[in-house]
């Protein structure tokens, strides 16, 4: 892995652990569908603009096509749309911890489903994943945080996992910054129709709220979607899945951070085991491919 993937992964972490943050402040005072709607239609049009402008060409690969639709219904509409109604009742930390399980869940169902190879390191570092993730959870769920929010998230990370078996190796041969603006115009029509069959949309203007929205829809909408990519045709899913380590400190620190989440020893030590386990995990996957 070159100085180049290093500074890219670590570039995608920070953005990718800061959206929880940045979507939190949204969901305070917008309805959370519409403005994911509004959200995909600016990075979408932006993506596709840029990309044009660069040269890049509408005509993708059946695989890539395949990718941008999985993509945009699983990852923008499913996960993220979930995790933003979710985000209304439960803290922008919380949330974060269980997207951050990620890399875990796709190496558990590449164990169980399609034969990957695990050695110990990696089912050791599930186990300690799991015990990371209970050991925080147990925590604030006795301190009432809202069941309904967890269960949404737990959907929506799942959604993330099943996408990301799906395309894998389906974005080489090109046109990145094409595909992600048009799986972001997916996720925007998908987004669309949720909003019309589930929601009444909300609006309260606030510098806040303008702020927050401008940061997500070019920062982890579509600059660190564009990164994801670009790692994964560059250094492989496994390497570039290594950053997902990263994320439950990032995602925790900027939240107590900028929104004064409260930060215990106990979910300090729950963040370090999961990220840990995560670590574990893609250092076996790296060994055995």
């Amino acid at each position: 892995m070159d100085i180049r993937a290093i500074l890219m992964g670590l570039a995608f972490a920070i953005m990718w652990s800061s959206a929880f943050t940045s979507a939190r402040i949204i969901v305070a005072d917008a309805s959370p569908m519409a403005a994911l709607t509004l959200r995909y239609l600016i990075s979408g049009c932006l993506g596709v603009g840029i990309a044009l402008a660069l040269g890049q060409s509408w005509r993708l690969t059946p695989a890539q096509w395949r990718a941008t639709v999985i993509f945009g219904v699983l990852q923008n509409a499913v996960y993220l749309g979930l995790n933003f109604v979710a985000m209304q009742t439960i803290q922008a930390s919380v949330a974060a911890i269980i997207a951050s399980t990620m890399p875990l869940l796709v190496a558990l169902a590449g164990w169980m489903f399609l034969g990957e190879r695990l050695r110990p390191l990696g089912i050791a570092g599930l186990i300690a994943g799991v015990a990371g993730v209970a050991l925080i959870m147990g925590a604030r769920i006795n301190g009432s945080v809202d069941i309904t929010g967890l269960v949404l998230c737990g959907i929506g990370v799942v959604a993330l996992t099943i996408a990301t078996l799906s395309v894998r190796g389906a974005t080489s041969g090109g046109n990145f910054l094409m595909i992600v603006g048009l799986q972001m115009l997916v996720g925007c029509v998908a987004c669309a129709l949720a909003t019309l069959l589930f929601e009444t949309p909300r609006l309260n203007p606030t510098w806040a709220l303008a702020t927050a929205f401008a940061y997500t829809t070019i920062v982890p909408g579509l600059a660190a979607t564009f990164v994801w990519f670009w790692l994964v045709n560059r250094i492989g899913a496994t390497r570039a899945a290594t950053f997902h380590f990263l994320n439950p400190f990032l995602g925790v620190a900027v939240a107590a951070l900028l929104l004064s989440e409260p930060l215990g020893g106990r979910d300090i030590i729950g963040v370090a085991i999961i990220a840990l386990g995560i670590l574990a995990v893609q250092i076996s996957r790296q060994r055995a491919s």
